[in-house]
């Protein structure tokens, strides 16, 4: 405990030698019990995760624009191990990996940074951000007080803070970066380090701190986090669950609130309402004193490539508030724009005021911040069913079920979490071109292999998958020979595999006989008993045992196993004969993968056949060409008709897809697959897939993604829109990506029945409804019409509640 309490003591006095030295050049970053204090001021900021490597460079200036838009102070960042150190020694900081370019590129908006350099990450990201290479160093244990892991740990973060300082990107230099974060959720498993976990926890926290970086470090999920450095809560209901800063001198920061769920292969989609996300925020501040709040994500992005970890979908976060393609999600972005304004005009007593809470109700609570001018109240009901009414400094208010009001000045109802006037939309893929000309496609099968002499290993046992592999192909190889004599009697035998991978393909002689898959949440076992045929002598059993991801979590992930555990062959009623210990050989990826034949020059380095002259298999490569769609529109290819297997466009790996596993709806989880406009050129754009599981090519679309609908429904008695200034409620709707309105669906002011996705008119219309939303709206960008009487002609049917819900189309 003295160690700990002495590390300590040295942190804090190195962290004020740095402070003291960044202060004299006029800019520094601190915090207090408050909020992080920026140059003296304390500030409220609203953050959302936005991974560079998830998107690319052509993409990053609109996302961080809409970002800034939707009211985000702070972007935050991952920073990934094993794509910028994937050879120990050989750094990438190219293309979509430039982290400084995309650090600059957000300074150049005006936003700041959060930095969470980790290096271990998790993030549904292959092996959790590690670099394969360190799975290899002798007696290394990850994450824990073990000196290889330390040292190749401290190594890649100095090269990081390096890095930014040599680019002058912290705050004090003149750069955005305000925050920086070390580790990530280590109390989730750090009990099964026993002593171990809290010296590697202290040890983390004074390297990072050593550094000398000028701006605070942060720990999520660490409860014990050593001053200086912050805990920070990550979850769904950070108001709720968080035990607060450990120290009175730390703010109450939220590093991820969890925006949707991620998604995986097998699952329908699960998306998170903007009701409850606005709920959770105002909640945190309210009763937390929250003073930082980012989304995770506020872009998912794509899983390009292989980085998708065990079982995650290529789609990302795609119901975040900015969606997979850069597209703004609504009412998502929507609300929570209207939910920081709120905020934002209330910042001084929120940083400065005095704060007390009292009960309004068995269920209901008042949180108040006050200064001597100015007053913000949230007044929370728990209650999910029921809208009462309470009573709040003489002023009598009716909370909406699972709400918070926020009450500018204690008096004026600025916002509600309940309830949702920002504009809907609805996303079309529009199929741009088919890809069913059978002459415009050519296919190549994948060999089985059966001669042992040529396996890149040989060994008599089963070889574990990753270790094999280094992760560098999902697919691994096991063959073996057996022989089978004419007084084994019956030729028709089982083939029983036991595999701790996550799909086994079967094939006996060159015959395909069989697979099996896993799933996320199922057995870690995949077990696989089948029929095959055995001929007399020598049979050549060859099984590819594929990976959907590698694992991105857990203690002693260095110590997980995967591939092929158990292989045995029953013949009649003899017992099983086991394989285990025979003379294996191991071939490393597809054939197609080292020849690398998806790209223009590999494409020619194997015998392709017409389409129409191939005999099924389903182990077979495609290819084919496109033309890019014309505009701006987001590109994206309709896989619905494949199985499972992997993608690319010009050499690059849009990432696997696997639509054959059908989620409990019944749909494939993932169907559409983002090709960014920035991988392709005018025409000609090379197209190659590797199909595991059969599928037709000749079914897949180009499409173009974008908002075709958009709806506005308010009523009379709503808050009005915080941007607006205005003192009336008022509909604004508009079209993304340039478009304009092009006609009017539906328009009724009066009590429409319905919402947006399902309509009609009610028992009280104003016949000049179409008509005046028409004139306001039709040809432009976007238009705001006010819910009043008096712009539809006077009150259509007084005393009843009226409100205006327009559906219009965007072309």
């Amino acid at each position: 405990m003295r160690g700990g309490m002495a590390i300590t003591a040295a942190l804090v006095v190195v962290a004020a030698a740095a402070e003291s030295r960044w202060a004299e050049l006029g800019r520094e970053i601190t915090y207090d019990g408050r909020a992080l204090v920026v140059s003296g001021a304390r500030r409220m900021f609203f953050s959302g995760d936005m991974h560079y490597a998830r998107s690319t460079p052509e993409m990053w200036p609109k996302l961080i624009a809409k970002a800034k838009n939707g009211g985000l102070d702070v972007i935050q960042t991952y920073v990934f191990w094993n794509v910028h150190e994937p050879i120990q020694g050989q750094y990438n900081f190219e293309g979509r990996y430039d982290l400084v370019k995309f650090i600059r590129e957000i300074q150049a908006q005006g936003l700041y940074v959060s930095l969470r350099i980790g290096p271990f990450v998790e993030a549904e990201w292959k092996y959790g951000g590690f670099p394969f290479w360190l799975h290899d160093v002798p007696s290394i244990t990850f994450r824990s007080d073990n000196e290889p892991f330390k040292q190749h740990m401290q190594n890649f973060v100095t090269k990081i803070v390096t890095m930014m300082k040599h680019e002058g990107l912290y705050y004090p230099q003149g750069g955005p970066i305000i925050i920086s974060q070390i580790e990530n959720e280590y109390q989730m498993i750090e009990p099964a380090f026993g002593a171990s976990g809290p010296r590697y926890v202290r040890w983390a926290a004074a390297m990072a701190v050593g550094l000398q970086t000028g701006v605070p470090w942060m720990m999520c999920k660490q409860n014990d986090a050593p001053d200086p450095v912050i805990n920070t809560c990550n979850g769904l209901i950070c108001g709720e669950t968080f035990v607060g800063p450990n120290s009175p001198n730390k703010p109450a920061l939220w590093t991820e609130n969890w925006t949707s769920r991620y998604p995986i292969y097998g699952n329908d989609t699960k998306l998170r309402a903007p009701e409850d996300i606005a709920f959770a925020v105002a909640l945190f501040i309210a009763r937390k004193k929250g003073s930082f709040v980012s989304y995770y994500m506020y872009h998912g992005g794509t899983n390009f490539g292989r980085f998708a970890a065990s079982y995650v979908t290529t789609s990302y976060y795609d119901g975040a508030p900015l969606d997979e393609y850069g597209l703004i999600w609504q009412p998502t972005w929507g609300h929570l724009r209207e939910l920081h304004c709120a905020v934002k005009q209330s910042s001084e007593p929120l940083l400065f005021g005095s704060y007390s809470n009292f009960s309004l109700g068995q269920q209901q609570e008042a949180h108040v911040f006050e200064t001597d001018f100015k007053c913000v109240a949230f007044l929370v009901n728990f209650d999910q069913h029921n809208t009462p009414k309470v009573e709040f400094r003489n002023i009598s208010l009716e909370l909406a079920p699972k709400s918070i009001s926020v009450l500018s000045d204690c008096r004026n109802v600025v916002f509600e979490t309940a309830k949702v006037n920002a504009q809907h939309g609805s996303r079309t893929a529009n199929a741009v071109q088919s890809l069913n000309d059978i002459n415009n496609w050519k296919a190549f099968i994948e060999p089985v292999p059966q001669d042992l002499s040529k396996s890149t290993y040989t060994g008599n046992q089963l070889f574990e998958q990753l270790t094999t592999t280094k992760d560098e192909t999902d697919y691994l190889w096991y063959i073996v020979s057996y022989k089978n004599r004419a007084s084994d009697g019956n030729q028709i035998a089982h083939l029983y595999v036991k595999s701790l991978a996550h799909i086994l393909h079967a094939f006996v002689n060159n015959e395909y006989v069989g697979s099996v898959h896993g799933s996320h949440d199922g057995p870690r076992n995949i077990v696989l008993n089948t029929h095959m045929s055995l001929k007399e002598g020598d049979n050549t059993i060859s099984l590819l045992s594929v990976m959907v991801g590698s694992p991105d979590s857990g203690a002693y992930m260095e110590r997980r196993t995967f591939g092929i555990q158990t292989v045995g062959i029953q013949q009649g009623q003899q017992p099983m004969h086991l394989l285990n210990n025979d003379l294996w050989g191991y071939q490393v990826g597809l054939f197609g993968e080292k020849d690398s034949i998806y790209t223009q020059e590999g494409t020619n380095s194997v015998r392709w056949m017409d389409i129409n002259n191939l005999i099924y298999h389903p182990l077979t490569w495609y290819k084919t060409t496109f033309s890019t769609p014309p505009g701006n529109d987001a590109v994206t290819l309709n896989l619905t008709s494949m199985g499972k297997g992997e993608v690319w466009v010009n050499g690059e790996s849009i990432g696997r897809y696997w639509v054959s596993f059908k989620a409990p709806s019944g749909q494939p989880s993932q169907s559409l697959y983002h090709i960014p406009r920035g991988f392709l050129t005018p025409k000609d754009n090379l197209l190659v897939l590797v199909e595991e599981m059969g599928g037709d090519p000749l079914q897949i679309t180009v499409n173009t993604m974008s908002v075709t609908t958009v709806c506005g429904n308010v009523d009379e008695f709503s808050v009005p829109p915080l941007q607006s200034r205005g003192k009336v409620p008022k509909v604004r709707i508009w079209c993304q990506g340039g478009n304009r309105i092009s006609s009017i669906e539906f328009a009724s002011y009066g009590n429409p029945v319905g919402d947006c996705r399902s309509f009609r008119i009610g028992s009280c219309h104003a016949e000049s409804s179409e008509s005046v939303v028409k004139q306001s709206c039709i040809g432009r960008r976007g238009c705001s019409i006010p819910v009043m009487a008096a712009k539809f002609g006077g009150d259509p049917c007084p005393g009843i509640q009226k409100s205006l819900l327009v559906v219009a189309d965007c072309r």
